[in-house]
């Protein structure tokens, strides 16, 4: 939970020093160096996910993605060795999304950056941001990512978590193209790893049988939200008519979702959630109010059930319990979208209500956690954040 005890001065003051700041300790299944460590303070004062992106929240989360996506090291490659010439270090396998812990993190921490300088591109932190995506996003370094793919044994590498996250960061970079030469040139950039990706996922997914539903990276519904609002934004008809096609095959007829079996320990993610955010992208609006009260089906009376209570973070340590930080933010942003959609249809719907109040008690626990000291959040989090706060994915169309 929230540290108390600190004025709000004192917790934007480590914001000064991100970058020195960062600890790499506690991933995975490792030891933490103490029990229960709470962060040593927070970055950002109580909020609810209604709060605007401020430039100095701003300034303090691309600070944190641009320390993390220069970082190579500790790093978790994901990466299958078919023999000794396999053995790469993460930069050579990854010449741009070698960062970050991992190719997923580095990749939507790219992303908060293309983000937060088309939202503020005259901020202190913008020149630095540009200086890296240049390096990083060029043709030939994309080029190398697609090849990546190739390798043997690693063409389902980061399927679907970090395929989504490519497509958001496309999508980010078409969204901004026409107003900003940098963000047009970083997107044509981007075409062989965003084709590559294209092609695999429509490979995959007619052959996947049924969706994941799991609280961390593999969740079917949070990939398929993503791609489709990439494929609405660049025009990519087929990809958007097999996710549509999908979604109602796999989650049109879904009821009474077991709201009292989440969370999992380790979750970042509530699968129920990203379905119905999922499902308000692909129903008409009186279609989708109809399938969310089969799908939960207490709403209305307030039946959220764990849902609705932040998810305390034991270990900021420990990188699989830091998990319930994100879990917080993405519930947070899940319910606010799927308000979105019943009051943009009926503003008295009492289900909206119940949403907002539940994203904004997730969102305060969530948001306090994203500033901690230790890397295994801080490699992360800040995309979270900034995905709520600036509403990402709650328009008609991704980017705007």
């Amino acid at each position: 939970m929230r540290p108390s005890g600190r004025s709000p001065a004192a917790a934007w003051a480590p914001l000064l020093g991100l970058a020195g700041g960062l600890v790499a300790t506690g991933f995975g299944c490792a030891t933490p160096p103490a029990p229960n460590p709470a962060p040593a303070a927070t970055a950002m004062p109580p909020t609810d996910s209604a709060a605007v992106l401020t430039a100095e929240r701003a300034e303090a989360f691309a600070r944190l993605a641009l320390s993390g996506i220069v970082r190579e090291y500790p790093n978790k490659p994901g990466h299958v060795l078919a023999g000794p010439d396999s053995v790469k270090t993460p930069r050579a396998l990854h010449p741009a999304f070698y960062g970050s812990f991992d190719w997923h993190s580095s990749v939507h921490g790219h992303w908060t950056l293309v983000r937060l300088l088309r939202r503020f591109p005259q901020a202190r932190f913008a020149a630095d941001a540009r200086a890296v995506l240049d390096d990083h996003l060029t043709p030939a370094k994309m080029r190398a990512e697609a090849a990546y793919f190739h390798l043997p044994g690693n063409g389902s590498f980061e399927r679907m978590y970090g395929w989504a996250w490519l497509l958001r960061l496309v999508a980010e970079c078409e969204a901004g193209a026409a107003d900003d030469p940098d963000l047009a040139r970083w997107r044509e950039a981007l075409r062989p790893l965003e084709d590559e990706i294209v092609a695999r996922a429509l490979a995959y997914l007619p052959k996947l049988p049924t969706p994941i539903r799991t609280g961390v990276h593999p969740d079917t519904g949070f990939a398929l939200a993503q791609l489709l609002d990439y494929a609405r934004r660049c025009g990519r008809d087929e990809l958007a008519e097999l996710v549509v096609a999908r979604a109602h095959e796999w989650y049109g007829d879904d009821r009474a979702w077991p709201v009292a079996y989440e969370p999992s320990g380790e979750d970042f993610f509530s699968s129920g959630l990203n379905e119905a955010d999922l499902m308000r992208r692909v129903l008409p609006p009186d279609a989708f109010a109809v399938w969310l009260d089969g799908f939960l089906p207490d709403l209305s009376a307030g039946g959220l059930g764990p849902l609705a209570t932040a998810a305390a973070i034991p270990d900021f340590t420990d990188g699989r319990l830091v998990h319930l930080a994100g879990l917080d933010l993405s519930r947070a942003w899940c319910m606010e979208g799927i308000a979105d959609a019943l009051a943009a249809r009926d503003p008295a719907d009492p289900r909206v209500a119940v949403l907002r109040e539940a994203a904004r008690a997730n969102a305060e626990v969530g948001l306090a956690a994203v500033f901690s000291g230790h890397y295994a959040g801080e490699h992360w989090l800040a995309t979270f954040a900034v995905y709520l706060l600036d509403a990402v994915g709650r328009t008609p169309q991704p980017g705007s």
